[in-house]
């Protein structure tokens, strides 16, 4: 019987990022685990992210961070590129290719042909893991976060001991807040379907100890998630119908609806800038048009009635609160920009919504 630790294929997608991601990879060339895969999956980035890239993997490109000490000792790293078309063309050697080389000296690109938002990106990049490296756990992380050098082993432990765990999160730490490092940004989630939100644990509270009890939480933010393969392979990978935003949630609600439970570690610890992965590329009518439309489609498929009918009175209040605030605003531009992205929203949603009932009913006839 082998002694050797589960095998884990930690994806990180990049998109117009590279700086960041960086960032990430030094980080998790220096975590105290053995048996992982690194796969930087690229949506087509149009700021000589590739290449940036492979220079850092050369030893060509360094980093700056306030986190992490950059390392001069574990490049260069064996660089393997693999384009969208090839991606399950490849013959079936990859893995003895790979394992070839230790884990902390090699890295997977893995070049998309277009954006494909986060939820297909990330897709993506599972089912090349699931065909070439049978890893045992996926691990998720948005470029912009930083891992702590035990996190990776601190997660797979805790799933490893109990098989109800479907899948795990850190304790997550803003990167920078107000210039301090050791403000929680969320220790879990729970989640009330009256009102569609979240309920972030010691969310914006400086860390004594205060969240260091594990628990069992409702939902897990895509920024760190870590997931059984098994898991992901009987309740399925992201619903790309979202693109961006609520692909998380969805995931792990339907993790929780075939009875396995989500687990908080906070012995693992990871930073996270918070909304650079997005909201520095995307304007601010994309951002809130996903947001409003993907709730009101998470909400659709995971509320019962009851809670439709309450969450319809609160997201009308909602709305109205904002249509308010966006009305006082000084930059009358942002405010109509945002008014067009609810409506939009509401009116996407409704195209979605339709587009899915007709294919559910066209399977059941099948």
């Amino acid at each position: 019987m082998s002694n050797e630790s589960p095998r884990v294929s930690i994806i990180i997608l990049n998109w117009n990022g590279w700086k960041d991601t960086l960032e990430c990879l030094e980080s998790i060339y220096q975590i105290d685990y053995s048996n992982y895969d690194v796969l930087v999956v690229d949506n087509a980035s149009q700021d000589n992210s590739l290449e940036k890239i492979k220079n850092y993997a050369q030893g060509l490109e360094t980093v700056e961070s306030r986190l992490v000490a950059y390392r001069f000792q574990n490049k260069p790293l064996e660089v393997f590129v693999f384009s969208e078309k090839d991606y399950f063309n490849l013959p079936g050697t990859v893995k003895e290719d790979l394992d070839l080389i230790p884990s902390d000296k090699r890295i997977i690109i893995l070049k998309n042909n277009q954006n494909h938002g986060y939820a297909q990106g990330n897709n993506l990049a599972i089912e090349f893991a699931l065909k070439h490296l049978d890893p045992d756990y996926i691990l998720i992380l948005n470029n912009d976060t930083v891992v702590h050098e035990d996190s990776v082993k601190c997660m797979v432990n805790a799933a490893q001991k109990d098989e109800k765990i479907g899948a795990v999160t850190p304790k997550v730490y803003y990167y920078d807040y107000q210039g301090r490092s050791d403000v929680i940004s969320h220790a879990g989630e729970k989640f009330n379907l009256y009102i569609g939100r979240g309920k972030r644990f010691c969310k914006n509270q400086v860390d004594t100890g205060q969240c260091d009890q594990p628990r069992t939480v409702d939902t897990i933010e895509g920024c760190s998630l870590l997931l059984k393969t098994e898991v992901l392979q009987e309740v399925g990978l992201f619903d790309p119908v979202y693109f961006a935003y609520w692909e998380d949630t969805d995931l792990c609600f339907r993790i929780r609806k075939e009875g396995y439970q989500l687990s908080y570690v906070p012995q693992s610890k990871i930073w996270h800038k918070i909304g650079v992965s997005w909201d520095s590329y995307f304007s601010y009518f994309v951002i809130y048009h996903y947001l409003v439309r993907n709730r009101l489609l998470f909400m659709w498929r995971f509320a019962s009635p009851l809670q439709k009918t309450t969450f319809t009175v609160f997201f009308g209040f909602y709305l109205l609160a904002n249509l308010v605030l966006m009305l006082f605003k000084e930059d009358m531009e942002a405010s109509k920009e945002g008014l067009k992205a609810m409506y939009c929203g509401i009116k996407d949603f409704n195209i979605v919504k339709s587009n899915l009932t007709d294919q559910f009913r066209n399977n059941k006839r099948l």
